[in-house]
């Protein structure tokens, strides 16, 4: 039973070791103390208990201390617990520092914070980036097509990073300043000529406004001949007035073919009413038999005056008729 409780007082001790070592990472103390930092046990309990990794800040303290920097304990826990990248910070503000760039701890965190990679940030602004655009296509007055292809060499702007923007927005100006000087351009020869006139018109309109870096050089690196957009365009302008013009001649044919069968229906009508008033003259006859005004002779004289006319106009009928034949 004693040999029991030995070995439970045991078990306890070297669970109480473990849990005073966690808590209480004395290692890391005697690293910070024969680095030359300032970093007490209670700090470093502290830390524990807010659930901040003591190694992270000890060991960018000591990196900080040993360049020169002057930072405390609790700006970077300050920093960690805002979702920070504290060795980051801490090896943005040494390549600051040894490049003579004024950056200061706040401005450092501000653009962590941000977002952006301030290490790299700070690497493009001591060694300038080169940023290649896409293929450019552009239309030059006289309707050829040109693809040019730059090459933006950009430096970081310390003091924009924090609001300013990025890498597309210096791609779509560059990219649209490129098609406003082909588009400006009489003719493509004079592109093809002169390229670098491109690179010098935009670069002159300040495009790095507003934005995190500053073009130091904008160089077209290749521009080829595409298609004759004017050529294109005229074609299918011409083929549109014909299909225009086709559309409206038919128009024309359908309003000449409605006209004609408007006229024989007119005409239709016209006979119908000439067949009515006929059909009114027997009629007419009979009624001036009853009250007199034509006699049974007159009647007769008519008819004989209707065949005659009928005749005549059988005979004249057969007469033109005939004629091919004596001429043969």
């Amino acid at each position: 039973m004693e040999n029991f409780a030995f070995i439970f007082i045991v078990f306890l001790c070297i669970i109480g070791f473990f849990m005073f070592m966690y808590f209480v990472p004395v290692g890391l103390w005697i690293t910070a103390v024969f680095a030359g930092v300032k970093v007490t046990i209670g700090e470093l309990i502290g830390m524990r208990i807010r659930k901040v990794p003591p190694s992270v800040i000890v060991n960018s303290l000591i990196t900080a201390t040993k360049a020169g920097l002057q930072v405390t304990t609790r700006e970077l826990e300050t920093h960690y617990l805002a979702g920070g990248n504290v060795p980051n910070v801490i090896r943005a503000l040494i390549s600051a520092d040894k490049a003579n760039i004024n950056l200061s701890f706040k401005q450092a965190t501000a653009i962590d914070l941000a977002g952006r990679d301030v290490f790299e940030a700070v690497q493009i602004s001591v060694n300038p980036k080169v940023i290649n655009t896409p293929k450019v296509a552009a239309v030059a007055a006289d309707g050829i097509q040109l693809i040019a292809i730059a090459r933006v060499t950009v430096r970081a702007s310390i003091q924009q990073l924090v609001g300013g923007a990025g890498e597309e927005t210096i791609l779509a100006r560059v990219g649209e300043g490129i098609v406003t000087s082909i588009g400006s351009a009489k003719s493509h020869k004079e592109v093809l000529e002169n390229p670098d006139k491109i690179s010098k018109l935009v670069l002159s309109r300040g495009l790095d406004a507003g934005t995190a870096f500053e073009i130091l050089s904008i160089d077209i690196a290749d521009v080829d001949v595409g298609a004759n957009i004017g050529a294109k365009l005229q074609t299918d302008q011409a083929a549109a007035d014909l299909k225009v013009a086709e559309a409206k001649a038919e128009e024309r044919r359908a309003m000449a073919v409605a006209v004609e069968q408007e006229m024989k229906a007119k005409a239709q009508e016209a006979r119908a009413k000439v067949i009515e008033a006929e059909a009114e003259i027997p009629k007419s006859i009979a009624q001036a038999f009853v009250n007199g005004n034509l006699g049974i002779m007159d009647y007769y004289k008519m008819q004989n005056v209707q065949a005659d006319t009928e005749m005549r106009q059988s005979i004249s009928g057969s007469g033109k008729g005939s004629q091919p034949n004596t001429q043969k």
